[in-house]
């Protein structure tokens, strides 16, 4: 059982607006899918149904039966799928008050056992930073990956001066999880033991193949490999993959500008300098 006080329930109630009995904008198929995909479990299990068995009361539910772990990682997965949907236009920024997101994330930290970020990073500074050294070989992976990796941050560039967003963000998302890959497979013992390591439904550790781009992120950032500026900002490219099928990209209502690009870009960008290190 989750080391919830009742305060903390209260802001997360209100946080993920299950006033109604609803979660944010998920429908029955949506939550499902989220729990599978981004926590590893399956939350229309009999052993979370609570009271009516709505959506709301199946987090109550899991809330009463999963740990402190399991609980801490839903909860930043949820705030990190708020501001995705913020940046894409499917919620609005003004119903989710800063003061209520960072408590929502003092939360998580408490549960998960890690230290709160302090300061919050403003998203004009993040794009107004500039790079003179941005390099792939410092990352000293494997020599023909490297050129490889080069290519796309080349063609990136391109892609930019193009004002062609959509490809910016696929190649960004892409150039990332390969240089995740690549810097994983080498700590292959840290990743793999991390807290935030994906599971399957039998508790077991993910091949890496099977890793989506922002577990990756959220296992580097709690290895600091990445820094929380590189995990906030990298919404735009977690489900990159999905958007490559018109079809999802009409479902899920995406339309990526010139701004929505610039973030992946300085995303890609930010990530390299601090693996670098």
């Amino acid at each position: 059982m989750a080391n919830l006080n009742t305060n903390e329930k209260q802001v997360l109630e209100k946080l993920f607006q299950m006033g109604g009995g609803g979660v944010l904008n998920f429908t029955n198929r949506t939550i499902s899918e989220f729990f599978v995909d981004d926590i590893g479990i399956d939350i229309y299990n009999d052993k979370y149904n609570y009271a009516s068995g709505s959506k709301a009361n199946r987090m109550r539910g899991f809330w009463q039966i999963a740990d402190n772990q399991t609980t801490g990682k839903s909860v930043a997965k949820l705030i990190e799928y708020i501001e995705n949907q913020i940046l894409i236009g499917n919620l609005n920024k003004p119903d989710f008050p800063q003061d209520l997101m960072n408590k929502g994330k003092e939360i998580s930290s408490r549960l998960l056992g890690v230290k709160p970020q302090t300061r919050e990073i403003k998203e004009d500074e993040f794009l107004n930073r500039d790079f003179k050294d941005v390099s792939i070989d410092k990352l000293k992976l494997d020599g023909t990956v490297s050129i490889i990796l080069q290519q796309r941050v080349d063609e990136i560039r391109k892609c930019l001066n193009a004002k062609a967003p959509l490809s910016v963000i696929f190649l960004c998302g892409s150039t990332l999880e390969g240089i995740l890959l690549g810097i994983a497979s080498g700590k292959a013992k840290e990743f793999n033991q991390a807290v935030g390591s994906p599971k399957d439904n039998a508790g077991k550790v993910k091949f890496f193949q099977d890793w989506c781009l922002s577990d990756f992120i959220n296992v580097a950032r709690e290895l600091n490999l990445l820094g929380e500026d590189v995990k906030k900002f990298s919404h735009a490219l977690r489900d990159f993959r999905n958007y490559i099928h018109p079809y999802q990209q009409m479902s899920s209502n995406f339309n990526p500008d010139e701004h929505t690009a610039k973030i992946c870009w300085q995303v890609l960008q930010t990530a390299i300098i601090q693996l670098s290190k």
